[in-house]
């Protein structure tokens, strides 16, 4: 099994940066420069506490952090490892999660968790632009790549647009590519934002990571041709294999986006 090389640097005990986040950066920096990949072991908490004469205590609240930012992770019984890469996906760009993994030449698949009905309500009715209490779907939708999961859906679709819309119907493929091909309806606009949370007990089974690991949850309201709301979905990535990203550039009117 290949072992990562840190460089012999001595960490400096006079810096007010506490010993971990010292070791914390110097084992980040050493994963960022690429040439290590998922297949590279960590060496052991006794051998860097040895080598940078830390306590294991110190060693561990180092690899912790770096377990938390999804740069390593734990194999039981293993090690700690380098992470996979973290998939990246365009913030300015509206895909379906099919055509993502699709794009990335990985086999995209979905478990529907649940299908159920309920009345519109709060901040759901708002975004969808319909009177409290009108009928809605919930679909429930863990996403996976290559059979891993990546991410927890929490999709709202206003029932008078999608009538008949059954598990059946939805199947594993894209939502985006049924709506266009059953319904007529093509996703043309979207608004989303991104914001930092924390998995609860459930999203952690679901997405198989500890609770309490981070996650980035995507809210997004989409609107077909008609510049009319036909979705509001929550979506929690695991933050570990994925990260988000935007190009700008800059003109007379100043930073616009782009992908």
């Amino acid at each position: 099994m290949p072992v990562i090389t840190l460089p012999d640097q001595k960490l400096d005990e006079t810096c007010p940066t506490p010993l971990y986040f010292q070791l914390r950066e110097l084992i980040a920096d050493t994963i960022k420069d690429g040439q290590y990949g998922p297949e590279y072991q960590l060496p052991s908490e006794r051998e860097l506490a040895e080598k940078f004469h830390l306590s294991r205590m110190t060693v561990r609240q180092a690899t912790t952090a770096l377990v938390n930012d999804g740069l390593l992770v734990r194999r039981r019984g293993k090690g700690t490892f380098v992470s996979p890469p973290k998939l990246e996906q365009g913030l300015l760009k509206l895909t379906s999660f099919t055509e993502d993994m699709e794009v990335r030449g990985m086999h995209p698949s979905t478990r529907i968790v649940a299908v159920r009905r309920l009345a519109a309500t709060g901040k759901t009715a708002k975004v969808l632009d319909l009177a409290p209490g009108s009928p809605l779907i919930l679909l429930e939708r863990l996403r996976m790549a290559d059979g891993k999961p990546m991410a927890y859906e929490r999709c709202h679709l206003p029932q008078e647009r999608f009538p008949d819309l059954t598990e059946e119907i939805l199947g594993e493929g894209s939502l985006y590519a049924l709506l266009q091909s059953r319904y007529k309806i093509i996703p043309t606009h979207a608004k989303q934002s991104l914001e930092a949370t924390l998995a609860s007990r459930r999203e952690a089974e679901l997405l198989q990571v500890n609770q309490g690991a981070p996650l980035l949850l995507l809210e997004r309201i989409t609107l077909d041709q008609g510049k009319v709301a036909i979705e509001y979905v929550k979506s929690l990535y695991r933050a570990d294999r994925y990260k988000f990203y935007a190009q700008l550039h800059r003109n007379a009117n100043g930073w616009k986006g782009g992908d």
